[in-house]
């Protein structure tokens, strides 16, 4: 079973919170009946039946809490509208996930749910009952108290939602956690070099071919599935696509070798039910997306119908952060054995400068002419690189040259030119060279 595919199912199901708030519901409300049925004629004449209600007036708390709930409900659904709306034309139509799939939204609209149904039940049951005085009331009202501070803990949040600044940090802080559970230790062997013989030995064979059975974006591999599923058939994998990558259904998903050969070839579709493809990329396993999300915040607060250097600023330090965290633990993983270090998959690791250059040179693109942005460009790569080992700051160093390459320095004003030297000069002294441009 793909428990990848199962948790992010309903990770992404907007109904799966609400629909369990409503099940916790009728629960509710049969213990409710219960009490009202058994508890309530027992305690006539004790000093607790002073907080009986009559039918009549529970009948009338009831109407008016399903007319509250119900319009804490409207607005709150009116209120996820201005956001998406707000996220689709200011920030990043990639962004709508972050709120759309926050626990706070769904809990919120699961309350609501919640209060709504216990409350309709309660008034519909409530006709058909023969009794006189009724306790259940008391926890309707409970129940309203809370779908109200709910409601208020909703409209603060929205409101959050709403300042850019915030949605770029929550945004920076759920990468930041994704790169640490990419890299974390794994239960099986990852390694970015193999024995060579044992490869060939395994490639000696001929290959066959795993078709994809679906297009879509490759989410995420359940990389320990698929050393299981590989060990059972004794056969080693080799992955065509990476996380991220749109999958053609019919073209080669897998490549796999066969130890021994045998006359009839063996179904091997199952190693697909451990990939996960969509319709859209997620922030499953897929680093990349995550940083493209702020890359779009940047070159969106740039363009001429926003014009917000400040927050594409405030996007490129995010991003420069991130990358400095994925450069301290990044490991270019292409080989992935069992428990019994027997080699099973492979895939073709995602390098460090691919990650680089995906997550700043669209802003570079349609920020060259914004001394803020480029400036702000070469900041990050110099904090990336002076908290990185060599091999990292020779990407860097690359990136910083294309970066001032592609600035026209001769149509700057002498403080613009002696402030982005400056910094020109900050970096090269930190990766041991010399700026390809020249001071005045």
């Amino acid at each position: 079973m793909n428990t990848m595919r199962i948790w992010v199912r309903m990770r992404d199901s907007f109904w799966f919170l609400p629909t369990v708030y409503s099940l916790i519901a009728l629960v509710t409300v049969t213990l409710t009946i219960l009490m009202d049925t058994w508890l309530v004629p027992n305690m006539d004449g004790s000093a607790l039946s002073e907080l009986f209600v009559e039918k009549s007036t529970a009948a009338s708390l009831y109407s008016a809490l399903i007319t509250s709930v119900l319009t804490m409900t409207t607005i709150s659904f009116s209120t996820i509208m201005v956001v998406l709306t707000t996220y689709s034309t200011q920030f990043s139509p990639r962004t709508l996930q972050d709120f759309m799939k926050s626990r706070v939204t769904q809990h919120v609209l699961g309350v609501f749910s919640f209060g709504f149904l216990f409350t309709l039940i309660n008034l519909l049951l409530l006709g058909t009952s023969n009794q006189k005085e009724f306790l259940g009331a008391y926890f309707t009202v409970t129940t309203a108290v809370i779908c109200l501070g709910f409601f208020i803990l909703f409209i603060h949040h929205s409101s959050r939602f709403l300042q850019v600044n915030n949605l770029i940090g929550q945004i920076r802080n759920d990468t930041s956690v994704l790169i640490d559970n990419t890299y974390r230790e794994k239960d099986y062997k990852e390694a970015t070099e193999w024995n060579e013989e044992e490869v060939k030995e395994w490639q000696k064979n001929s290959w066959d071919v795993v078709k994809a059975n679906q297009s879509g974006y490759l989410q995420g591999i359940e990389i320990e599935g698929l050393l299981r599923f590989a060990k059972s058939h004794d056969i080693l994998l080799s992955s065509v696509y990476q996380v991220g990558d749109f999958v053609q259904k019919g073209a080669p998903a897998f490549y796999y070798w066969q130890r021994s050969q045998t006359d009839e070839a063996d179904d091997m579709s199952g190693c697909l039910n451990y990939i996960l493809v969509g319709n859209e990329r997620t922030n499953v396993q897929d680093i990349e997306f995550s940083i493209q999300k702020l890359v779009e915040i940047a070159v969106k607060s740039i363009s001429p119908s926003i014009n917000d250097p400040h927050t594409a600023v405030n996007s490129i330090n995010r991003i420069g952060s991130l990358l400095s965290d994925l450069a301290s633990v990044h490991k270019p993983y292409r080989y992935y054995a069992d428990q019994n270090e027997d080699l099973r998959f492979m895939m073709e690791p995602k390098k460090f400068r691919d990650y680089l250059y995906k997550g700043l040179y669209q802003i570079r693109l349609y920020g060259k002419k914004d001394m803020t942005v480029m400036d702000s460009l070469l900041e990050a790569l110099y904090k990336i690189a002076i908290t990185s080992e060599e091999h990292v700051k020779e990407d860097t160093w690359q990136f910083a040259k294309y970066i001032m390459e592609s600035t026209d320095t001769d149509e700057l004003h002498q403080l613009d030119f002696e402030r982005f030297y400056e910094t020109c000069n900050k970096i090269a002294n930190v990766c041991g060279e010399v700026p390809p441009i020249k001071h005045a």
